[in-house]
């Protein structure tokens, strides 16, 4: 029986961390989450979290998401991440034109797809909708996907620049292809998409550019806050959660440790040395910091969505910040426990070398570039013009 209430959702999916901890090597292994992990998670409903009552959904909050993030993140950074970016990518759909939503959420209360920004595909218009063509990195969900949902730029009469639009393909119309072989977050499974000549209505598209201040047209469809959020910032936090959840199962993992290992040379456990006592503490204190600036900037950009105003640029901009800050704040902990666990930590079969790897890798998400999002900040706080998307 799927849960009636956000919170019953919440402790629903929570039950579920340590399933996904069990997992989480066996995910590595296989390079994509475990089938019966992202089974449980889909029974808990927890795919419908953003979509439209409208249509079967729960229109829940996004502290909630964030929470839901973070403890299965404390479980397993991947399959979190896959998790959360679906529930995401609902969300997304639910700012496209009615028919789009008709058409999908009609048919079925939510979708499990990957959503890839970048404009590597190319659209061609043709009568009735779009032939759409292209090949895409990172695509998170795809292992257990019905749908796609990819960038790509067409012509549009009139401008000088083309159309990013954001497409959505069955994956019947997709092919993955077998990339994923990576350093960190390797159960994610997020493969390349492809796609050769495709047709896709004209419905089932979105110009991105409308999306970005929360006032694209499904957000005058449905009566929720929820949809006049800010994308990227939404985005941003939807990654960024599960990252934060496992840098705190790393500091957990810390203490544990603490209490049995002797320093080599010693006599002496760890725990009654002066400065691994120190380290424990300052990544405590650290931790719950970061998780408080996490709920403090989705308090923010819900904000945002409840004040019914379009967020402005300059505020998107310092969101983009807090957000990698956050997550170099995360890495840099997980980062400080490995090191005073000694090389032991490094072994295979210890999970906190995989918090390591995870956090090293997925920091490196193109929405955590801290050197592109403060210049862009920098440029909006002196009075220039922003040089990229935000």
């Amino acid at each position: 029986m799927q849960a009636t209430t956000e919170r019953e959702l919440i402790d629903a999916l929570t039950a579920l961390t340590p399933m996904l901890r069990d997992n989480a090597a066996l995910a590595e292994e296989l390079r994509k989450p475990v089938d019966e992990v992202m089974h449980a998670i889909e029974e808990t409903g927890a795919y419908k979290w953003f979509v439209p009552k409208k249509y079967g959904g729960y229109e829940y909050s996004l502290a909630g998401f964030m929470e839901v993030g973070v403890a299965l993140g404390e479980g397993c950074a991947s399959h979190a991440w896959v998790t959360t970016f679906c529930m995401e990518h609902n969300w997304l759909l639910s700012l496209y034109d009615q028919p789009a939503q008709e058409d999908i959420f009609g048919a079925n209360p939510y979708i499990i797809a990957p959503g890839s920004l970048a404009p590597n595909g190319k659209a061609e218009p043709v009568e009735g909708g779009y032939r759409v063509t292209g090949r895409w990195q990172w695509g998170t969900g795809v292992m257990h996907s019905g749908w796609v949902m990819v960038g790509a730029l067409t012509p549009v009469e009139g401008r000088d620049a083309p159309m990013l639009g954001m497409f959505v393909l069955p994956i019947e119309d997709a092919e993955i292809i077998d990339t994923w072989y990576v350093e960190g977050m390797v159960g994610t499974g997020s493969n390349d998409i492809a796609v050769n000549d495709a047709f896709v209505p004209a419905h089932r598209v979105v110009d991105l550019a409308t999306v970005r201040d929360g006032s694209s047209a499904g957000a005058q469809l449905h009566d929720s806050y929820i949809y006049k959020m800010p994308m990227l910032p939404v985005l941003g936090l939807t990654a960024t959660a599960p990252l934060v959840g496992a840098a705190r199962n790393a500091v957990r993992l810390f203490e544990e440790r603490m209490q049995g290992r002797t320093v080599y040379g010693t006599s002496t456990k760890q725990s009654e040395r002066a400065m691994a006592q120190s380290r424990l503490a300052h990544a405590k204190v650290e931790m719950d910091s970061i998780v408080n600036q996490l709920y403090h900037v989705a308090g923010v950009v819900e904000s945002w969505g409840r004040g019914g105003k379009p967020c402005p640029e300059l505020e998107r901009a310092r969101l983009r910040v807090d957000i990698g800050h956050i997550v170099r704040r995360s890495r840099n902990v997980v980062r400080d426990v490995v090191e005073a666990c000694g090389a032991s930590a490094h072994f295979l079969d210890n999970p906190l070398q995989r918090a390591l790897r995870d956090l090293n890798t997925a920091s490196c998400h193109t929405v955590f570039d801290l050197d592109l999002s403060t210049e862009i900040y920098g440029r909006l706080l002196v009075g220039l013009p922003a040089n990229a998307p935000i």
